[in-house]
C-alpha cells in the first residue's frame, strides 16, 4: 500500500505529535497522514521536501480534534447507531440518514478549548501572510491514497473571512464526512465509518485565482496512463468548476523527456470554451459569472506558466516515486503560481502492466451524439436521461446515465451504471475522474445528448477509437485480452501503423518496437482541413473575397478554423507538428517513421480551398502525388510547411525519434531533389540524427534499389501500391479486384529482391503495407527473407508477433539441422 511505503520511507524524517489538535503545515510530514489526512500530509511534505515549489502557508485542525469532538459530545455513539441500521443501497434511506447525521454535527458546539485554539491559529496565519481570507479544505485520513481518491467527497470552502465564518466552515467540513455520496463511497470500499475514519481540516492562505486561473495537472495521460507526457488543464477563476466539470478548460500536453533536457515541449494546446468562472462577489461570497468572449478566445495560461507547472509536476512525481494528480492555482494579485494539492493518481497507478484489454467495435449504427472519450472501453444498456440529482432514485443498475453533468451527489448511481454520457465537462471533471476509477466508459462534452437520446432507448457508448461516440442500439463488439508477460521477443521488429494522434497513447501500451508508418493524412484532413496553399495565400484570397462569393466562403471557413492565428500558415505548421508529436511522444524512445503527405490531387481538392489549386487528373493514383509535388514550384512552399512542422517537433520539442519517409518517389533523381528541397526549409538529412527513408512501392524502387540506397537511409515496402503497379491494375476498381493479391509471385519476387539489396548496401528495410496484417503466410514469407521490421495495424500486432516468433524458431531449427548435416559430412570425409 502506497501510504504504508511512504510511512516507512519517512519514518526518520517525520515529527512525532502527541494528541495535538492544531499543527502548522511546516510541522507536518507525510508520515503524519493518520493524524492530518492525506491532503494535509502531502501539503506539509511538499513544503518541507520541495521548498522551491510554492505551497500556501497554513495550519491543520487535526484528526485528534475531530475524534475528541465526536467522542466528548457523544456524537460518535449516536452516529454509529444510525449507520448500523442503514442499507446503503436504499437511496431514500441513505439520504435521510446522511441528513440526520449532518444536522447533529452542525448543531453541536465545539469545546471552548478547541474553539480558542482555532481562533488563535487563524490570527497567527493572518499575521504571517498578505491574504485577508483563507481556504478551508477537508482532509480525511482515508483520502488521497493509492487506492482511494475520494474525489470531491468532502467539502471545501473558499474566501473564508473572519473567525465566525471559519468556525462554521470547519463544522461543515466535519459534517461532510457524512454526505450521501461519502457514506456510499466508503461502504463500497469496506471502510467503516467510525473506527477507521477521521477528518482533519486544512486552513490555508487564500490564493485569489478568481482573479486569474486554476486547474489540474496529471503527471501521466489520465486516459491511457501513458507516462511520457504531463497533462495540464486551466480555466479562469477558482478551480471548483473545472473539477466539477462545469467548464471546458484549456488543455496542454507536455513531453516529459525533452522537458528534462531543457526543451519547451508543449506538444499540444487545446483552447477550451471557458464560458463561466467562479469568483468572489462584493460581499465575499462566491458566484458564477460569464467569461467575456474575448477572454474565451485566449489561453488562460502562458506557455511559460504551463512549462513551470510541468517542471514542478516532474519534481513532485520524482519525490513521491509515482504518477501524481496535482491541483494548482494562480494568484491574480501577485501573479504567482501555487500548488494547492498533490495526491497519488489512483487509476493507472494501481493497474497491472501484465495484462491489457482492447475493445473493438465490430459494427456501426446511427450516431446519436459525440464528445470526448474517457477510457477506451465500450458499454451498452438502456439510456436513462436524468436532469436533476433529485431524480436519481429512479435509476436502475446496468442503465446508461445521460445527464448534463455530475458532481459527487451522483455517485450512488454512477457506480451501478454501464456507461455515462454528459453534455458538459473536461477530462478532469468529476464524471471523468469517477468513470476512470470505476472502470466504465464515459463520453463527456456530448452537446445535446439529453435531447438526442431518449430514456428507455437501447444505446452503445463507444470510447475505443479516440473519440466518444453514442450509437443507437446494442452494437456487436469484442474484447481482446493480452497477457504481456507471455509475449516472446523477436529478431524482426514488430512495429505499428498509426495515423490518429488521439489513439496513440492507448495503442502505445501494446508491446511494440515503434511506429513503422505514421500517416500525416488524418492529421491534415481532420485537425487542419484546409489546403496549405490557401493558408499561404490567405491575404490574397481575403482581398478577392469582396468580389467573389466562393472565395468569401473559403475565407470564412479558414477564419473559423484558425481562431487566434494571424499567420494562417503557422496554423498548419503547429497543428501538424502537434499531431505528429503526440504519436512520437507516445512511442518514445522507439523510432516513429512519419510518411510525408501522400494525398492524391482529388483528395487535396476536397480540403477547404483545395479546388483552387488542384488539377483535374483522369488517374490521380499515378498522377501528381508524393515526391513529385515536393520540389514542384506550384507546391514547393506548401511542402515547406510540412518540413517546418517536422523540424519543430524534432528540434524545438526534442522528439528526435521522428524519422521522415518520402512516398511515391519514382526516380533516384527525384529523391535527390526532395532531399535538397527539405534542406532549403531547414530539415537536413543527418542533422540532429535525422534519417530519411523512402517508400518502396513502385517497381522502379526495386529495379534501382542500389541507386536509391545511395540517397536514403532506409526503405519501407508499401505492398498496396507495389502490388497494383506490378500487376498493372487499379486496386479501387471492382472489375479487377479479384486479381489484386499481394501474395502474387511477381510481387513476392520484387519484395525478396529489394530486401536482399538493402542488406547488401547496409540499409534498413521494413514493410508498412497491408499484406502482413491480412495474410499470416505473407508475414512468414517476410521473416524468411530476413526483413528488419514489419509494421502492422494495431489489432494484428499481438497475433503477428506470436506468428513471427514461431517462424523465427522454425528457421533457427532448420539452420541448426543444416549445420549439423554439414558437420556430419565433414566428419565422415
Amino acid at each position: 500500500m502506497f501510504i504504508s511505503v511512504l510511512l516507512d520511507q519517512k519514518a526518520l524524517k517525520g515529527v512525532t505529535h502527541t494528541m495535538k489538535e492544531i499543527l502548522w503545515l511546516d510541522e507536518i510530514r507525510f508520515s503524519d497522514v493518520a493524524l492530518v489526512g492525506g491532503k494535509a500530509a502531502s501539503l506539509g511534505e511538499l513544503r518541507w521536501a520541495l521548498p522551491e515549489i510554492p505551497v500556501p502557508d497554513g495550519f491543520v485542525i487535526t484528526a485528534e480534534a475531530y475524534r475528541a469532538f465526536m467522542t466528548e459530545t457523544g456524537l460518535a455513539r449516536r452516529v454509529r447507531a444510525l449507520l448500523q441500521e442503514l442499507d446503503p443501497h436504499d437511496l431514500s434511506a441513505l439520504a435521510q440518514c446522511g441528513q440526520q447525521i449532518r444536522a447533529l454535527i452542525l448543531q453541536t458546539p465545539f469545546s471552548p478549548e478547541l474553539e480558542a485554539e482555532i481562533r488563535a491559529a487563524y490570527r497567527a496565519l493572518l499575521r504571517r501572510s498578505d491574504s485577508l481570507s483563507v481556504a478551508v479544505r477537508s482532509s480525511a485520513t482515508t483520502e488521497d491514497s493509492q487506492e482511494n481518491s475520494f474525489a470531491g467527497q468532502h467539502d471545501t470552502f473558499l474566501n473564508v473571512q473572519g473567525e465566525e465564518q471559519l468556525l462554521e466552515s470547519v463544522k461543515h467540513c466535519f459534517a461532510s464526512l457524512f454526505t450521501d455520496r461519502a457514506i456510499s463511497y466508503r461502504y463500497d470500499r469496506s471502510i467503516t465509518h467510525i473506527e477507521d475514519l477521521a477528518l482533519a481540516v486544512v486552513v490555508q492562505q487564500m490564493v485569489r485565482s478568481d482573479l486569474a486561473s486554476s486547474g489540474v495537472l496529471f503527471t501521466i495521460d489520465p486516459e491511457s496512463g501513458c507516462e511520457n507526457v504531463i497533462y495540464v488543464t486551466s480555466a479562469y477563476g477558482f478551480g471548483e468548476l473545472v473539477v466539477q466539470g462545469r467548464v471546458n478548460p484549456d488543455q496542454f500536453y507536455i513531453f516529459k523527456a525533452a522537458l528534462e533536457d531543457g526543451y519547451r515541449p508543449i506538444i499540444e494546446k487545446r483552447l477550451g470554451s471557458k464560458a463561466i468562472k467562479l469568483v468572489c462577489d462584493g460581499e465575499d461570497r462566491l458566484k458564477e459569472v460569464p467569461v467575456r468572449a474575448a477572454e474565451q478566445g485566449l489561453f488562460s495560461l502562458s506557455d511559460d506558466e504551463v512549462l513551470q507547472l510541468a517542471r514542478w509536476g516532474l519534481k513532485i512525481e520524482a519525490h513521491y516515486g509515482r504518477p501524481m494528480d496535482i491541483e494548482w492555482a494562480k494568484d491574480g494579485i501577485s501573479h504567482r503560481l501555487f500548488i494547492v494539492q498533490a495526491r497519488p493518481e489512483t487509476v493507472h497507478g494501481t493497474k497491472s502492466t501484465q495484462s491489457l484489454e482492447s475493445y473493438v467495435l465490430e459494427e456501426t449504427g446511427k450516431l446519436l451524439a459525440r464528445g470526448e472519450p474517457v477510457g477506451s472501453k465500450i458499454g451498452q444498456g438502456r439510456a436513462h436521461v436524468i436532469r436533476d440529482v433529485s431524480e436519481i432514485g429512479r435509476f436502475r443498475p446496468g442503465e446508461v446515465l445521460v445527464t448534463e453533468m455530475t458532481d459527487p451527489d451522483w455517485e450512488p448511481i454512477m457506480k451501478i451504471a454501464s456507461a455515462i454520457v454528459t453534455e458538459r465537462g473536461g477530462r478532469t471533471c468529476h464524471a471523468a475522474i469517477i468513470s476512470r476509477e470505476l472502470g466504465i466508459p464515459c463520453v463527456i462534452g456530448a452537446e445535446g445528448a439529453t435531447e438526442k437520446i431518449q430514456t428507455g432507448q437501447e444505446i452503445t457508448v463507444d470510447c475505443s477509437q479516440g473519440e466518444g461516440r453514442v450509437f443507437a442500439g446494442r452494437l456487436k463488439f469484442r474484447i481482446d485480452r493480452i497477457d504481456v508477460a507471455q509475449l516472446p521477443r523477436t529478431r524482426t521488429k514488430i512495429m505499428m501503423n498509426v495515423g490518429i494522434p488521439e489513439t496513440a497513447f492507448a495503442q502505445a501500451r501494446i508491446p511494440n518496437d515503434g511506429v513503422g508508418l505514421a500517416r500525416e493524412e488524418f492529421i491534415i484532413s481532420s485537425h487542419i482541413g484546409i489546403h496549405p496553399k490557401a493558408l499561404i495565400e490567405y491575404e490574397r484570397l481575403k482581398a478577392r473575397a469582396a468580389h467573389d462569393l466562393q472565395i468569401a466562403q473559403i475565407v470564412k471557413q479558414i477564419d473559423e478554423r484558425t481562431v487566434g492565428y494571424t499567420d494562417k500558415a503557422q496554423f498548419f505548421v503547429d497543428k501538424l507538428a502537434s499531431g505528429v508529436a503526440k504519436i512520437a511522444a507516445a512511442f518514445w524512445p522507439n523510432d516513429v517513421i512519419v510518411r510525408l503527405s501522400d494525398f492524391k490531387s482529388n483528395e487535396y481538392a476536397s480540403l477547404i480551398g483545395g479546388a483552387l489549386y488542384e488539377p483535374n487528373e483522369s488517374n490521380p493514383m499515378i498522377g501528381w502525388r508524393g515526391a513529385s509535388r515536393y520540389y514542384d514550384p506550384k507546391y514547393k512552399d506548401a511542402f515547406g510547411l510540412e518540413c517546418r512542422a517536422m523540424k519543430k517537433a524534432r528540434d524545438e520539442w526534442g522528439l528526435t525519434n521522428i524519422k521522415v519517409m518520402i512516398p511515391f518517389c519514382r526516380t533516384p533523381e527525384e529523391g535527390k531533389r526532395v532531399i535538397e528541397t527539405m534542406a532549403e526549409f531547414g530539415l537536413r538529412q543527418g542533422e540532429n540524427d535525422l534519417e530519411v527513408y523512402v517508400m518502396c512501392e513502385i517497381p522502379s524502387n526495386v529495379i534501382l534499389a542500389e541507386e536509391f540506397a545511395e540517397i536514403f537511409d532506409g526503405f519501407s515496402i508499401g505492398s498496396n501500391d507495389l502490388t497494383q503497379l506490378t500487376l498493372g491494375l487499379d486496386r479501387d476498381s471492382e472489375l479487377v479486384a479479384h486479381i489484386y493479391d499481394e501474395r502474387n509471385a511477381a510481387v513476392k519476387r520484387l519484395v525478396k529482391h529489394v530486401i536482399a539489396v538493402a542488406h547488401r548496401k547496409g540499409r534498413k528495410i521494413g514493410i508498412c503495407g497491408q499484406a502482413p496484417s491480412d495474410f499470416p503466410e505473407f508475414a512468414e514469407f517476410l521473416v524468411e527473407c530476413g526483413i528488419d521490421s514489419i509494421s502492422l495495424n494495431p489489432d494484428t500486432v499481438i497475433k503477428t508477433r506470436l506468428l513471427v516468433a514461431e517462424k523465427e524458431k522454425e528457421l533457427a531449427r532448420e539452420k541448426l539441422s543444416v549445420t549439423a548435416q554439414i558437420h556430419g559430412s565433414f566428419s565422415t570425409t
